[in-house]
């Protein structure tokens, strides 16, 4: 099976147990600050030395900035569909887009029974897992009203809500025939397990997940390709035994052979999980960019803006957000007749729904950071009324996401890469260099980007210095003046982004 072309992501498989929960909070928070990019448990209410996953997940949201959140997968005979559709949007909300969802139609069935749960044959399982992703979906359509009929999970009239803050994926834990065609017809990725599907079975599997796709009208690399393994560092000669430059070298190989893009490595240490994410996840991104680049080598005839195949390719749709040019600081920040433009795509390209995807992520995460903005000047307002003090506005602006995860990184890298502060560099992770490399037309836009995120990170440390040093009512004229200054640098810049690169994105992807 070729290489999809999918965003190469890292995570990690924590076991949940009580008695060690420090050490799970503390591997949780680290695998937050090494920029790994998914975080998850599995999901055994029956097993007694376990935490519960939804309790764990939660906390784990609140003590961790970055990391997507997710079940390892979602016990489905133990959680209600609509109440477990209306957990993951709860923690979607809470944690600012994280949140995913890994779901199973049911294993271990003694245990399951023991707490009261019905004992299903696998065949009813499949059955009520495809009712179940009706509900789910139907609870997180934002509809006024929503009625599934099933023979395992209903919807009578119910009320959708809340809806998750960003498009959660539903990852189905699949090995049978059926599962497997549910997944390439119904689910956003795909997520075995080492030991239940060896690498030698990862290509009739994933075949199978393709007929399903095409079936459904559906391009398969729609489907997203994770794949929990183990292993250790060592000097073994098998999967994953060897040093970190053999794992790279295997997962690459999986990678590009078989299509497999996200590796969750199953930790019990820091050690571990250190070098999982310093050594082996920078190896395998610099491996498969080069394999991919030498691939796509051999296509330079080709047009610059390729027109994708499949059901779904329509024109590009996805519309940037128009900078109406209205403007409240006494000074502009920058002189934006300066600014370099793109080059324009091709009349005759065509995107997949996932290609479109990419830029509508873009703008999902700016419209959060111009909601931040309005809160900010809101606060700022009631400092000047005295209804609100320093500290309040202070915390609120350290707290906000252009400050909290490093504007410098870029905002969409920031959310969508994971990309954090320390070993992991701008020019190692950022979706700028990657972009770059694969549309040198770009080159003047991105240089001017990132001049701009530099004077963006000044502003804010300029509001800061100003609220610190505000005494009373006086001194207000800074903050607000400072409030103003980043207002237009911020409508004006995240306009100017979305317009140059929501195209280039669906062309190129982030990573």
């Amino acid at each position: 099976m070729p290489d999809y072309g999918q965003t190469l992501q890292f995570g990690v498989f924590i076991t949940p147990t009580a008695a060690d929960a420090g050490q799970v909070l503390a591997l949780s928070q680290l695998a937050d600050t090494l920029g790994l990019d998914i975080l998850s448990f599995q999901d055994h209410p029956y097993q007694a030395r376990f935490m519960d996953t939804w309790t764990l997940l939660s906390h784990v949201a609140a003590q961790t900035s970055n990391v997507q959140l997710a079940p390892n997968v979602a016990n489905l005979p133990l959680r209600q569909p609509a109440v477990l559709a209306k957990s993951v949007a709860t923690l979607d909300i809470l944690s600012g887009g994280r949140a995913q969802l890994g779901l199973g139609s049911g294993a271990f069935w003694d245990g399951i029974a023991a707490l009261g749960g019905r004992k299903l044959t696998p065949g009813q399982g499949v059955d009520a897992l495809t009712e179940a992703l009706d509900v789910i979906r139907a609870m997180w359509s934002g509809e006024r009203s929503a009625t599934v009929e099933g023979e395992h999970y209903s919807l009578t009239g119910a009320h959708p809500g809340p809806p998750p803050v960003h498009d959660v994926e539903i990852w189905l834990g699949a090995y049978k025939p059926r599962m497997l065609a549910l997944t390439g017809a119904r689910a956003d990725g795909w997520i075995p397990s080492m030991g239940y599907a060896d690498r030698p079975a990862l290509g009739e599997l994933n075949e199978r997940i393709d007929e399903a796709a095409h079936e459904a009208g559906r391009h398969p690399s729609q489907i997203r390709r994770l794949y929990n393994v183990n292993g250790g560092f060592g000097g073994g000669a098998g999967f994953l035994e060897g040093s970190p430059a053999a794992w790279a070298e295997q997962l690459t190989e999986l990678t590009m052979e078989q299509g497999m893009s996200t590796y969750i490595l199953s930790v019990q240490d820091d050690a571990t999980l250190r070098r999982f994410a310093d050594e082996v996840a920078p190896a395998v991104r610099e491996l498969v960019d080069r394999e991919r680049g030498r691939h796509a080598a051999g296509e330079e005839a080709a047009p610059p803006a390729p027109v994708a195949t499949g059901s779904g390719a329509t024109p590009f749709a996805v519309t940037p957000t128009e900078d109406d040019g209205t403007r409240v600081a006494a000074e502009p920040v920058w002189d934006e007749s300066t600014r370099p433009e793109g080059p324009s795509p091709s009349p005759d390209a065509r995107y997949t729904p996932d290609q479109q995807a990419a830029g509508r992520h873009l703008i999902d995460v700016h419209d959060g950071l111009r909601a931040e903005l309005d809160r900010l000047r809101q606060m700022v307002t009631q400092l000047a009324a005295g209804s609100v003090d320093p500290t309040t506005v202070r915390s609120f602006l350290n707290r906000m996401t252009i400050r909290q995860n490093n504007w410098t990184l870029g905002v969409y890298c920031m959310s969508y890469c994971r990309v954090v502060t320390g070993h992991h560099t701008l020019e190692d992770q950022s979706v700028f260099p990657h972009l770059r490399s694969r549309d040198p037309g770009l080159t003047a836009v991105i240089d001017r980007l990132q001049e701009e995120h530099e004077v963006i990170a000044d502003l804010l440390e300029r509001i800061d210095a100003a609220i610190v040093g505000l005494v009373s009512s006086e001194g207000i004229e800074d903050v607000q003046a400072s409030v103003d200054a980043l207002t237009d640098a911020m409508v004006s810049h995240l306009s100017y982004e979305e317009r140059e690169l929501v195209e280039p994105l669906a062309r190129h992807g982030f990573a």
